[in-house]
């Protein structure tokens, strides 16, 4: 029976990983309901790198898609990319990132975290943003890890309508729709 068990969480360790591929060995005991030393002595089984190479083979994957804007241009780690489809990029929030008095992260990194992703995932040699509605709806600290999903929603012509939605874990923080515009072969006509 107990190897029968194993086999079982192995086998949802696996898919979990595949689904969520940024999920933390601490989390992944609670999902499953063991301790660490479990989920680690079951990914070294299995051969399922730690989170943080997991994030970096992704990323290395993930950023030679990049048409639109170079890959180090992304802000945060690039994880998925379907060109002209939808993207997730993973940021962690650091000291440096935030306001000293209050120690809640600057927006301006959520932004630039939203922008790039919309722009690494336009299927366009060159493009720009135009118009940028945003709305940051919770207040993000230091080690907050913020997974940004953008999605493209339509286009028209010259134009690319972006939506882009940051978690922390399960909570919406920040929310940006983006019309962002192809310069392919336009000379840079109006924005």
């Amino acid at each position: 029976m107990t190897r029968e068990k194993k086999r079982i969480r192995q086998s949802l360790l696996i898919d979990y990983v595949k689904s969520k591929p940024f999920f933390t060995d601490e989390e992944l005991a609670k999902l499953l309901n063991v301790s660490i030393q479990t989920i680690r002595l079951d990914r070294l089984e299995l051969g399922i790198p730690e989170l943080r190479e997991r994030v970096k083979q992704l990323a290395e994957a993930t950023q030679k898609k990049v048409k639109s804007i170079s890959s180090s241009e992304v802000s945060g780690e690039l994880l998925e990319l379907e060109l002209g489809k939808s993207g997730i990029s993973l940021m962690n929030i650091t000291e440096d990132m935030v306001f000293e008095k209050s120690k809640i992260a600057k927006g301006a990194y959520m932004f630039a975290q939203a922008n790039s992703l919309a722009l690494a995932l336009i299927d366009a040699p060159m493009a720009v943003t135009g118009v940028a509605n945003i709305k940051y709806k919770a207040p993000v600290r230091v080690g907050d890890k913020l997974i940004a999903k953008a999605e493209l929603k339509h286009k028209r012509g010259n134009k690319f309508f972006v939506w882009v939605k940051i978690k922390n874990v399960t909570e919406e923080v920040f929310r940006a729709k983006f019309i962002l515009v192809s310069l392919e072969g336009n000379g840079g006509s109006e924005v």
